[in-house]
């Protein structure tokens, strides 16, 4: 009895320890992504940041676009720069400041080597759809199949 129960609680310590991996930058970058495109969700339904999300321009992260970096670079500097204090001073304004500041960072400092940029399709991330992006061996099958 006391064997068998043993093997039990090792085994779901071991379970528990698998799942305890510290986050890659890849999956730190991509977490932080949509943490930060559900934070805008919420600034711009909610009724006390309605009015100061209308000056945010429009972003979708993909931080498998090269554009990425100068969108989110401009992105910042709105944010920081906000012209009204009201706004700047909003809990939610300031958790975006410091989660865009975050993933800024990740993105051009820690994990600048890691990231694979797929595209460079900077319309669709103010637009949200991006256009396939073929590599020249794919491009050249492509016409060879015309």
């Amino acid at each position: 009895m006391r064997l068998g129960l043993a093997t039990l609680v090792c085994f779901f310590s071991s379970v528990w320890l698998t799942e305890c991996a510290p986050p890659t930058c890849y999956s730190r970058a991509l977490g932080l992504g949509k943490e930060v495109m559900t934070l805008l969700d919420k600034i711009h339904t909610y009724h006390r940041t309605k009015t100061c999300a209308e000056i945010l321009p429009t972003i979708f992260i993909d931080v498998h676009n090269s554009c990425i970096t100068t969108k989110f670079r401009d992105f910042l500097y709105v944010v920081l720069n906000h012209p009204n204090p009201y706004c700047r001073k909003r809990p939610r304004i300031v958790l975006l400041k410091r989660k865009i500041q975050s993933l800024y960072n990740i993105i051009t400092r820690i994990c600048w080597r890691d990231l694979v940029f797929l595209t460079d399709d900077c319309e669709g991330i103010d637009t949200g759809h991006s256009r396939p992006y073929y590599a020249e061996d794919r491009l050249q099958l492509l016409q060879e199949e015309r």
